[in-house]
């Protein structure tokens, strides 16, 4: 019998007082797609980063092809055999596709023989496994599903034959998800051994062969992808029967909270993002906006947040909001009873270098409650942190931690407690469960249902079609910065959602599928279709 690719016995690591592996043993065979999954804080990236060499474990070895192999750093694991694709890119933005590649396995002093070298072996690996790319192309000019077919290319150019993926379709739209899965199986197929960790249940039964379940840095047991189901693996994720559908009873709406009236963008580039859109959301009712993303969402959340400026009409519970950006930020907003949950946890939901509970004061600071005559009551601060924290089940519980510390579904706990917290008559909120694990999900979708049921109205943007269907009142589709019409949940499949995505509508002649693809292809970057 051939030796697994990568066999981890006993391996524990602390952080501190934080246990984030406990004697955990894995094997994965060779020529496989091995899943893990776990909540957030389950320990499962740390696992993988002890593989890859950027932590080392306290105890516990691992062995490569059948020999016990140390792997001290990420040059030891390169040299093992073994590739990471990380969930945040480790990629210089300003390089090109091909200085990106060669940058850190260079073959001497002299760039230009390497990069001569590269050249020519991307283009006989994107061929082997259709993973093209403009090797001149700007990192920061390209797509985020570009940017993660960069980072699979540099773990090949370095004869990679195990490659980590760690969330990797956190960031993706449906269509970019696809195409990775196809690029994954194209791999496996040439013989190479692919562990993905991922929260997802539907893509784990889509493209595993085999699953591992991890719960609060234990290995809860692995097994064939085609002996489980989505309710078994998400009940041994968390440790109780888990509800995988939104349980929610009809809205009641009542008086319009939000109107937006022919509302336009124009970026600095001058492209068109935001073209006459209008819309209305009620109290007491949630609104979907669904669409590939790059088609104006984001736009349209920095306006009704108060980051961009636009020109239309806004009314918040009958009074008009300033779009000139003279009288109107983020702060100007949220006195307004607007509350932001945005798309981007780490960039504009969180400073990642202050504390859990310095975050969950961001925008709120000057609350009374949180004041002590001229000066912050920190203490205040910190005992709602603690209190948001625990009800919220961020994990690690420590509102002392660094916001950077915690793993990407327990930092958007943190955002989502902020603003849920805040009791505010509109809700935005952003690709809500990007990241966040499956007992996560069940819980931060209760919390905007409840928010909802108290009369609050909600703007949900979402690429995650079934997202945006389980948890929708009404369903408004974006395509090139234009609503392309609304449908009820009851009414609609995703279908017929998709083909609005692509711009099709019912008054439009028949389309081809390539037709449609070009469409999805194109959206969102400004280019003429």
């Amino acid at each position: 019998m051939n030796a697994p690719a990568i066999e981890l016995k006993g391996i524990s690591k602390a952080f501190g007082p934080v246990q984030a592996n406990k004697d955990i043993s894995i094997s994965v065979m060779p020529g496989t797609i091995h899943g893990i999954i776990g909540e957030n804080g389950a320990g499962k990236s740390t696992l993988m980063s002890i593989l890859y060499g950027f932590y080392k474990a306290d105890a516990g070895e691992i062995y490569v092809g059948g020999n016990r192999t140390d792997i001290p750093d990420s040059q030891a694991a390169i040299a093992a055999g073994i590739g990471m694709v990380f969930q945040h890119f480790k990629l210089v933005q300003n390089f090109s596709v091909l200085e990106n590649v060669v940058l850190g396995a260079e073959d001497g002093a002299m760039l230009k023989p390497s990069l001569a070298k590269a050249r020519k072996q991307l283009k006989s690996l994107a061929e082997e496994y259709e993973l093209n790319v403009d090797p001149d192309a700007i990192i920061q000019d390209i797509g985020v599903g570009m940017q993660q077919r960069v980072e699979i290319l540099k773990a090949l150019y370095r004869e990679a034959d195990i490659l980590i993926l760690d969330e990797p379709t956190g960031v993706l739209t449906p269509a970019e998800a696809d195409q990775l899965f196809r690029i994954l199986r194209r791999l496996k197929q040439e013989g190479k051994t692919i562990i993905l960790i991922t929260h997802k249940l539907r893509e784990i039964m889509d493209i595993t062969d085999t699953v591992s379940v991890m719960r609060r840095g234990e290995m809860v047991g692995s097994v064939k992808t085609v002996d489980t189901n989505p309710a078994d693996l998400a009940e041994r994720m968390v440790g109780r029967k888990v509800l995988l559908r939104v349980d929610k009873t009809p809205a009641q709406p009542k008086d319009t909270v939000l109107e937006v009236r022919g509302l336009n963008v124009t970026d600095a580039q001058g492209v068109h993002r935001l073209k006459d859109v209008s819309f209305n959301i009620r109290a007491g009712e949630i609104l979907g906006i669904a669409g590939v993303s790059g088609n104006g969402q984001s736009e349209l959340l920095e306006v009704l947040g108060g980051y961009e400026k636009a020109t239309g009409e806004i009314l918040l519970n009958g009074e008009a909001i300033d779009l000139t950006g003279a009288h109107s930020d983020g702060q100007s907003r949220r006195n307004r009873g607007i509350a932001h949950v945005p798309e981007d946890r780490q960039h504009e939901g969180l400073i990642m270098e202050f504390s859990a509970w310095e975050n969950t004061a961001f925008g709120y600071h000057h609350d009374a409650r949180y004041q002590k005559g001229a000066l912050m009551d920190n203490k205040a601060i910190l005992a709602d942190a603690q209190e948001k924290m625990d009800r919220f089940d961020v994990r690690p519980p420590n509102p002392m931690l660094a916001a950077k510390n915690f793993s990407g579904g327990n930092q958007q706990k943190i955002v989502v407690a902020r603003e849920i917290e805040r009791d505010p008559d509109l809700l935005l909120v952003g690709q809500p469960t990007r990241g966040v694990d499956i007992g996560a999900i069940e819980f931060i979708h209760q919390q905007i249902v409840a928010l909802r049921d108290k009369g609050k109205a909600i703007l949900l943007v979402s690429v995650e079609l079934d997202e945006i269907m389980g948890l929708s009142d009404r369903i408004a589709v974006m395509f090139d910065g234009q609503i392309m019409g609304e449908r009820l949940p009851s009414e609609t499949d995703e279908t017929e959602l998709g083909l609005l995505m692509a711009g099709v509508t019912d008054t439009d002649a028949p389309h081809s599928v390539k037709e449609i693809e070009d469409n999805l292809a194109h959206a969102g970057t400004g280019e003429k279709v």
